[in-house]
């Protein structure tokens, strides 16, 4: 199991540098200063290597999101936790990442998929009725829809023809995307709460 993780380790990074698609595991290998020999003992192919990263990330993703809301002492500072977390992985995530795993990896897109209509959709329901019971979110939302509507604006921050790479950094679409929806959500005093996280004043008319 060493060697496995060890794999799944270099993968990563690899993965992460480069995008998935243009890693070889011939590149894998090389990394490890490993006989493919040895890489092909333990995975079959590339495919194999790609699933059971994404199933590593998305359990880890899971224990970030849960501690991310659970330190959270309100609904937007909640929020807050999850894009500064966000910040920190976007960071050294390749652009290609989601449009490799969609177009050419369909099991580990499918788990993803998966994921991401469940769990994430879950977290994002729970948040808006966390926010609209503590008076920080407006009391008329359609949770449904809303939370449906932030997983689609999740996807769209990947779109490389809406936010070509070179142009747009994950990061900075990020941030924009997450505050303009709370924004929009928000009651007069979640706006107050959002500024102050953001270390903005805003003068009142």
């Amino acid at each position: 199991m060493e060697i496995k993780n060890r794999i799944l380790v270099a993968a990563v990074e690899l993965f992460m540098r480069n995008g998935i698609r243009s890693v070889s595991m011939d590149d894998i290998a090389t990394h490890l200063a490993m006989s493919k020999k040895t890489l092909y003992k333990w995975f079959e192919n590339k495919d194999q290597i790609v699933l059971a990263v994404m199933q590593g990330h998305l359990s880890k993703e899971e224990v970030d999101c849960e501690l991310a809301f659970a330190t959270g002492g309100n609904a937007l500072e909640a929020m807050f936790n999850l894009i500064n977390w966000h910040k920190e992985m976007l960071a050294n995530l390749h652009p290609s990442i989601f449009h490799d795993l969609q177009k050419y990896y369909p099991q580990a897109w499918q788990l993803f998929e998966q994921h991401k209509n469940t769990f994430i959709l879950q977290k994002i329901a729970d948040n808006l009725r966390r926010g609209m019971a503590e008076g920080l979110y407006r009391p008329d939302l359609d949770v449904d829809v809303l939370a449906r509507l932030h997983l689609a604006e999740i996807e769209l921050m990947f779109d490389n023809v809406v936010f070509p790479p070179r142009q747009f950094g994950l990061q900075r679409v990020n941030s924009v995307m997450a505050e303009h929806f709370l924004m929009g959500i928000s009651t007069l005093k979640g706006h107050r709460l959002i500024n102050q996280y953001r270390n903005v004043t805003e003068p009142e008319v």
